[in-house]
This record gives structure tokens, C-alpha cells and sequence, in this order.
């Protein structure tokens, strides 16, 4: 428990966790709210958190600050000179961050949610009615938490902040997308990248009607939407780990 404080106390005396979560909050709300005042017909759930993205990577980023700029302050070294095995203040970072992460994340969804409500013409198919609606809102917070954990991995294992910053977006907004143009493989490579394959878990094989034109999620694998879930997870973990095993042996 006094890892896990000391890590709190860490994480928010610096600005850029508040701002962070302004912002993550302020993206996901605030375009759910143009998409519904100017939606026609019947809004269906996903489209109240179809925005949930631009809130996850915003939430990656402080993630990854959270590490990064221990590094740039030398605050890491103080730390792993309290607790020399270095890997309990890791984790204890990790169960914070991921903590902060979800809760950001289902606010921002049930936000969203609430004021698609207030906004939408026809709230018809707004209400939650059944398990996987309740997946599309609730399961936010979850892919928050997930992503967390895998910029976490990536912070600790680069310890810039411009460098960790950069690999997160680049691969999330233009890595997964461009992959597809390879020749003869490049759609099957597509389809598990994990931040397509955990779009599933929110989206699920959605009617094409359901949610802006050209908008729905790349077409996913026979993963069901937990087991998309898992996967992503699996692999922010898996990164997490090779991030704990680096910074064991190498020099603060």
C-alpha cells in the first residue's frame, strides 16, 4: 500500500496527468456531442462511444509520461534506490496508472453515453438493454486500462517521452492503417493489429447502418469481442513484462 501512495502522490504532482484526462475527456465528450446534436434517425450505442479512441490515446500518452519523465527528473533512480528489486515500484506504478486509466475511461463513455441522451433527436436505441450494450459503454474503461499498460511498457522500455510519445501514435494512427496496402498480406496482417482487433471488443460486428459511412471498424478476425479483449491485453502485458526485464538489468 505505501508503493501504491507513493506512486499516486508521483503521478499527480506533475500537470500533465490533469490535463491529460481534460482533455481525453473533454475530445470524447465533445465530439459525441456534435455526432449526436447532427445524427438522423435512431442513435445507436455504439455511436455514442464511437469517439472513445481519440480519449485512449491521449490517455496512452500519460500514460507513457508517467515513466518517461521519471527518467528526464532522475526521480527513478530515488525510487529504485528505496526499493532495490525495482520491479515492486513498477507494478505499483502500473496498478495506478491503469486504475486512473479505467475510471478516465468510463467516465468518458458513460459521459458520452448521458449527453447522446440529451442531444439525440430519436434515443430509441439508446438505452441499455443487453450485455453487449452494455459492453460498448461499460467495456471502455477496460481498453483504457489495457492501453495503459501496454504505453507504460513502451515508456519504461525508450524512457523519452518524445520517443515513446512518437511509437504510440505512429503505430496506433498510421502503422495499423497503412499495413494494409502490402501486397497479398497486408490485410490479413491488418486484421491483428491489436488496436483493430480491441476495436471488436467495443464495437462488435456492428450494421454497417449503425454507425457513420466509412467510419465502422476494419474487418476483424474470428475473435469474439472478449477474446479481442484478451488479446490486446495479452500483448499489453507481454510488453509490460519485456519492459520489467529491461529495466531490471540495465542501468537507471
Amino acid at each position: 500500500m505505501t508503493l501504491l501512495a507513493v506512486e499516486r502522490i508521483k503521478l499527480f504532482s506533475t500537470r500533465s496527468p490533469w490535463w491529460c484526462m481534460l482533455l481525453a475527456l473533454g475530445l470524447t465528450v465533445g465530439l459525441t456531442a456534435l455526432i449526436s446534436a447532427n445524427w438522423t434517425g435512431p442513435l445507436p450505442v455504439i455511436g455514442a462511444v464511437f469517439t472513445h479512441t481519440f480519449g485512449l490515446y491521449v490517455i496512452m500518452v500519460m500514460a507513457a509520461l508517467a515513466v518517461t519523465t521519471e527518467y528526464r527528473f532522475g526521480t527513478i533512480r530515488s525510487t529504485f534506490q528505496a526499493v532495490p528489486d525495482r520491479i515492486s515500484p513498477m507494478i505499483a506504478k502500473a496498478v495506478v496508472v491503469m486504475l486512473l486509466a479505467g475510471l478516465v475511461g468510463e467516465a468518458a463513455a458513460f459521459g458520452s453515453w448521458g449527453l447522446s441522451w440529451l442531444l439525440a433527436d430519436d434515443t430509441s436505441q439508446l438505452a441499455l438493454t443487453s450485455a453487449n450494450d452494455w459492453r460498448h459503454v461499460a467495456g471502455v474503461g477496460l481498453v483504457y486500462a489495457a492501453g495503459a499498460l501496454l504505453a507504460l511498457g513502451v515508456g519504461a522500455l525508450v524512457r523519452q517521452t518524445a520517443g515513446a510519445v512518437s511509437i504510440i501514435l505512429v503505430f496506433a494512427l498510421v502503422l495499423e492503417s497503412v499495413v494494409g496496402f502490402i501486397p497479398n498480406i497486408g490485410d490479413d496482417i491488418q486484421k491483428w493489429m491489436p488496436f483493430t482487433v480491441v476495436s471488436k471488443f467495443i464495437f462488435g460486428d456492428p450494421d454497417p447502418s449503425a454507425i457513420p459511412e466509412g467510419a465502422g471498424p476494419p474487418a476483424i478476425g474470428e475473435l469474439s469481442p472478449w477474446g479481442s479483449l484478451a488479446y490486446f491485453a495479452g500483448i499489453a502485458l507481454a510488453v509490460y513484462v519485456i519492459s520489467l526485464v529491461v529495466v531490471k538489468r540495465r542501468d537507471a
